[in-house]
């Protein structure tokens, strides 16, 4: 998941200037580069599917959003348009849990590869990150990764606590997709 790197610091007053400590080291490799971008912290549940369909056909299913009630159980209703910075209207269902409307910012998304939303609770305290990611593996079949990273202060600990029905709905929707994307790729197909 590519994510913007934070602000260049500047290292000047930090730097060793040799004494005690000895000069400082170069590492031609990465000497003048900004080290690479960290990836969100938090706690992460995941589901992955392989499914045999090309990354253009479960791109247009996962971008038609309000098609997601004919197929996706643990999003029956979803609104809006998929634009960086766009709020999305959506309603969530979870086994075993009551019915619950959110509304989730873009925080990116690139044809064919990946959707991501955020979601912030209780002025930030809970921030979630949410990501559908399609990987090709070959010219018609693809591995989805579908899930949410949960940070902020109380964010990991409602992760913990909602493991079990955050995994079991992912799974689901993982499947539906899968046999929507397959269903409609065997029909293209022949």
């Amino acid at each position: 998941m590519p994510f913007k790197p934070g602000p260049e610091l500047k290292a000047a007053p930090f730097q060793r200037k040799g004494g005690a400590l000895g000069p400082k080291t170069l590492n031609l490799k990465t000497e003048g580069k900004p080290p690479p971008p960290k990836g969100p912290s938090g706690y992460r549940i995941e589901d992955r599917i392989g499914v045999q369909a090309p990354a253009e056909l479960i791109w247009e299913i996962v971008q038609d959003l309000p098609r997601w009630s004919e197929w996706n159980p643990t999003y029956p209703r979803a609104e809006g348009e998929i634009r960086i910075g766009n709020v999305l209207s959506m309603d969530l269902v979870l086994p075993g849990q009551d019915r619950q409307e959110i509304k989730p910012r873009i925080l990116d998304w690139v044809p064919n590869e990946q959707l991501h939303w955020e979601l912030r609770f209780l002025g930030g305290l809970i921030k979630t990150l949410r990501y559908i990611e399609i990987t090709p593996l070959a010219e018609s079949g693809c591995v989805v990764d579908n899930g949410e990273i949960f940070g902020g202060l109380m964010g990991p600990s409602l992760g913990k606590r909602m493991r079990g029905p955050v995994r079991r709905g992912f799974l689901a929707m993982n499947e539906a997709l899968k046999a929507r994307a397959e269903a409609e790729w065997a029909k293209r197909k022949g």
